[in-house]
């Protein structure tokens, strides 16, 4: 269970990106990318145009274009390059979640797990920043991180699959936490990769990625100007539930609370928001995921 984006030049998201569709297949994304695409649309605003930042291989992207229009961003070129082949009607661009500036909004803002790879709060503040830069008033943003603090527990996993062309992949996943006391956990990646010829390698890469407060991340959203709310996913795995977030961009801006959480201005808008946005639940999809 890796993620997409590619900040300190992981081989996954480089030299290995074409194997991505075999150590984490599309139709995997099938049940997540339905449940986001129901969280998305609990927008004050009808959406149709999407920006999804850390879009990494677009396995998210080939089932959410049923229902959006894409804007696909990634740090890896790489990565790009195995979207685009899956999703050449979207539009794919290369940069940062933290400081890619596009020059326009869209109707939503979509960071899947990519947004694992933020460790500090600085970092996770510019992305949360760059979501509410692009997204217009009455639109929402929606993040899914694979772990918060309060929930996490040490994680092993693996998978992988067969292609036509007689390729296969199989990884090995071991994430724990070697000091609860910072913001990052460690994830250790073993991959078997085969060949058509039959020759088999083996790849193993250390991961670190940032694990942060239900506190933090609503203070955050809050601190750009979203309205907040965390989302207890539904899903059919066996595993502990996820904890989304939600921040909505409001027509009016919204008041800083002492908790840390965003209110709704007071007025009709105000309550439509609420009521729209307390029904969303997400799935998971932290495999060596797009």
């Amino acid at each position: 269970m890796p993620v997409t984006a590619n900040p300190a030049g992981y081989r996954l998201y480089a030299d290995l990106a074409s194997w991505w569709p075999l150590i984490s297949a599309p139709q995997e994304y099938t049940e997540e990318a339905a449940a986001a695409a129901t969280i998305l649309n609990s927008a004050a605003i009808d959406v149709h145009d999407v920006l999804e930042l850390g879009s990494g291989g677009g396995h998210n992207a080939v089932h959410l274009k049923r229902h959006f229009s894409l804007t696909l961003v990634d740090l890896s070129e790489d990565m790009l390059a195995m979207s685009r082949r899956l999703n050449p009607e979207s539009a794919h661009h290369q940069g940062d979640m933290r400081t890619i500036r596009l020059g326009r909004t869209f109707d939503a803002v979509f960071v899947h797990d990519a947004v694992d790879y933020m460790t500090t709060e600085a970092d996770l503040r510019q992305v949360i920043e760059t979501a509410f830069v692009h997204c217009r008033p009455g639109g929402i943003a929606l993040f899914v991180p694979d772990h918060t603090a309060e929930t996490f527990r040490p994680v092993t996993d693996h998978g992988g699959s067969d292609g036509q062309d007689g390729r296969g992949a199989r990884y090995l996943e071991w994430t724990w936490d070697p000091d609860p006391g910072d913001t990052w956990i460690r994830s250790e990646y073993a991959f078997l990769l085969r060949d058509a010829d039959g020759s088999v390698r083996v790849v193993h890469e250390t991961h670190r990625t940032g694990l942060f407060r239900r506190a933090v991340w609503l203070g955050l959203l809050a601190d750009a100007g979203f309205h907040t709310e965390a989302i207890t996913e539904q899903t059919s795995e066996d595993r502990t539930p996820r904890i989304l977030f939600t921040g909505h961009r409001l027509a009016e801006p919204t008041r800083r609370a002492h908790d840390g959480a965003g209110h709704y201005p007071p007025g009709p808008e105000g309550r439509e928001h609420q009521d729209r946005g307390r029904d969303g639940r997400a799935r998971r999809d932290r495999r060596p995921s797009s």
